[in-house]
């Protein structure tokens, strides 16, 4: 069964592009050019991708990305301005799991979305047991995570991310490295990627984001998760 993906693109010469392309590796697509069509069609039916173009007018992706986040966890790759660190700060804060900046190539959007499904159907295939770190804990299968027994909200990259910094306490992890686990790919994308998670994730699971306990940098290294 081919795998269904949903486009959010209010410029049609670019949403006729994408969906061509993605068609053409046999997946199953539909289109739709404003934000409130596609939080109607998204709960409607079941998708295996959203691609969600960030800036739209009324109902923005961004909105269309928070929405569906609090009610689902299937993929989203969010379509960000050209070099727009801000476009994919707050993506990333609104649960999508990856961004891709215009303009890009079709043979990039289409490595994104075989890495996306390919993620997907790996985590579906495994089983996670929780896992426990101080007062975190994280379950992947579940989709559930808790600090200090209060739950927290984290996206499925997020929870992912510090299941994979929680099998081993303390050892610290490239950028790379990151990127690698959350793609289970030698293809990574955007190394910058994983600092904006990270970011994301302190905010979420630290007493004080700014002076991080748990998630912490090693300078020049990467990222560890100690025990707290």
């Amino acid at each position: 069964m081919s795998a269904r993906i949903l486009v959010l693109e209010d410029e049609p010469a670019l949403a006729d592009t994408v969906s061509y392309a993605l068609r053409g590796e046999g997946y199953e697509v539909e289109t739709v050019d404003n934000g409130e069509h596609a939080i109607t069609v998204a709960r409607a039916r079941p998708f295996d991708v959203l691609v969600l173009d960030v800036m739209l007018p009324g109902v923005s992706g961004l909105e269309v990305c928070r929405q569906l986040r609090g009610e689902s966890a299937v993929p989203i790759l969010m379509l960000t301005a050209r070099d727009s660190e801000v476009d994919r700060v707050l993506g990333l804060e609104a649960g999508a799991d990856d961004y891709l900046t215009k303009p890009f190539s079709m043979s990039e959007l289409l490595a994104r979305v075989r890495a996306i499904l390919r993620r997907r159907r790996l985590d579906a295939e495994e089983a996670h047991p929780a896992r426990e770190v101080g007062g975190l804990r994280l379950d992947l299968e579940r989709y559930e995570a808790t600090v200090e027994g209060e739950p927290v909200r984290l996206t499925q990259s997020e929870l992912k991310l510090l299941v994979f910094l929680a099998r081993e306490p303390g050892r610290v992890y490239s950028r790379r490295q990151i990127m690698q686990h959350l793609w289970d790919s030698d293809y990574i994308g955007d190394e910058r990627a994983a600092d904006l998670h990270v970011s994301n994730i302190r905010r979420k699971i630290e007493r004080d984001p700014e002076r991080p306990e748990r998630l912490v940098t090693v300078r020049g290294a990467g990222y560890k998760l100690n025990g707290v």
